[in-house]
């Protein structure tokens, strides 16, 4: 039987997927397309509205030939509304997504005994609220490994719905951590990327993230690359920025600023200045050579006035971030700012969201084009390509024509580029 995980939102989703992907592997499943799939898990996300009608738009889309589970944070927010969509939907809330480990045991074993999809599905009750049972030992969507470290988040910021639906901050004892990233290394992984929802909340109140990357660096291998996901400000500290020293940490860091304005940031309940954010990416350079720095920026927050937005575009532009995710204001239900009359009108706020995504788009270009002639390492994915330590997609050329393996780590210098992809010419693996 094939089956597929549709995910939407954060990289802490995609590693859930992954573990979700991989226990039905286990059991037999056949892990494809979402088109050729007879079972999708809709893996969903609460960010924004935009977020939330693509779910419902591909839930409805995969229902004409598929059963479908949704779980996810839409579905943690509005689960009548997502079983609305079809009679073929069956939803599993944020608690109960550990669950879905053990569905596909409960399949295999149920159509053996002939009942229906449907009624294996509904047959279900074994119920798990574990966040960290997202163990998984192999990755049927990427080449490096996902390692889900912490949950949910105790900030509260103003127009988050995430905290609504995740809960307050939980983490994984960092013996377990080391554990677990030990167990990847030994099965053959070179590249592991920490995920949470908040990662840098990762025991906030102990030694923090920064304590679990030295224990990390201190029990893996030289040949065993360490990525961040989200650094949330607020709790990136020295201790972690320290760690930033180290080979095997990747020169990709992603920093959700949202904006620029101290004002703005108060008003959205962000705990951090914009003074600390420039400390924070003044290390990242230290630390790293022209590293790739990613952000995450919100137009027309409340509050933002024309003087507000000025300030966030210079800010970006003068620190010359690699790449910009940029979000247009959408009001979510629930959240402290849900009210608010102090926001920008709507075509205010994509003008500014548009002249945001031409910055990003120019800065990204002319941060790609100066990699040429540079050494890179490279982890080899699917069809000749791969991803370079500071996250640029590149076709990886080898001598002789020969081909590269999935998984390994290549070693070149990047000779070309255009907007999409580096072409790299490499030696053998390391």
């Amino acid at each position: 039987m094939n089956v597929s995980i549709y995910t939407l939102g954060c990289r802490l989703n995609q590693a859930e997927s992954e573990a979700i992907a991989d226990s039905f592997a286990k059991n037999g499943f056949i892990v494809t397309k979402p088109e050729c799939a007879d079972l999708v898990i809709v893996n969903s996300c609460t960010v924004t509205q935009k977020a939330e009608q693509k779910a419902r738009r591909m839930i409805r889309l995969f229902a004409h030939h598929a059963e479908v589970i949704v779980t996810g944070c839409y579905a943690a927010v509005n689960p009548g509304e997502v079983k609305a969509l079809s009679e073929r939907v069956t939803v599993f809330s944020l608690k109960e997504k550990a669950s879905l480990l053990m569905l596909g045991d409960h399949i295999a074993s149920s159509l053996h005994s002939g009942l229906s999809l449907h009624e294996a599905i509904v047959s279900f009750t074994f119920r798990s609220s574990d966040p960290f049972a997202f163990d998984a030992s192999s990755f049927q969507y990427h080449s490096r490994s996902y390692l889900k470290v912490q949950d949910g988040c105790d900030n509260h910021c103003g127009y988050c719905r995430t905290t609504i639906a995740r809960g307050p901050s939980v983490f994984l004892p960092s013996e377990e951590v080391v554990r677990r990233a030990l167990k990847l290394e030994a099965e053959g992984f070179h590249e592991i990327m920490l995920t949470g929802v908040n990662l840098t909340m990762y025991d906030h109140e102990g030694e923090g993230l920064g304590g679990l990357v030295e224990k990390l660096l201190a029990n893996l291998g030289s040949g065993m690359r360490i990525r961040l996901s989200s650094m949330e400000p607020d709790h990136v500290d020295d201790r972690l920025l320290d760690t930033l020293h180290d080979k095997r940490m990747q020169p990709h860091f992603h920093v959700p600023i949202q904006s620029a304005s101290d004002k703005v940031l108060a008003i959205a309940s962000r705990r951090y200045s914009i003074k600390h954010v420039e400390y924070i990416i003044s290390k990242m350079r230290e630390a790293k050579s022209d590293p790739f720095i990613a952000c995450d920026v919100i137009a027309g927050l409340p509050g933002e006035g024309e003087e507000e937005f000025r300030e966030t575009y210079d800010f970006l532009s003068s620190n010359d971030f690699a790449a910009m995710h940029v979000f247009p204001y959408s009001p979510r239900p629930g959240t402290p700012l849900w009210g608010a009359k102090n926001r920008p009108e709507e075509r205010v706020r994509d003008e500014r969201a548009e002249k945001l995504r031409e910055l990003s788009e120019k800065q990204s270009r002319h941060y790609i084009e100066r990699q040429i002639g540079k050494h890179a390492e490279i982890l080899a994915e699917k069809d000749d390509t791969g991803t370079t330590g500071n996250y640029l997609k590149a076709r990886i050329v080898l001598p002789d024509g020969r081909k590269p393996v999935p998984g390994l780590i290549y070693d070149g210098v990047i000779t070309s580029a255009d907007p999409i992809t580096l072409t790299v010419a490499c030696p053998l693996p390391q």
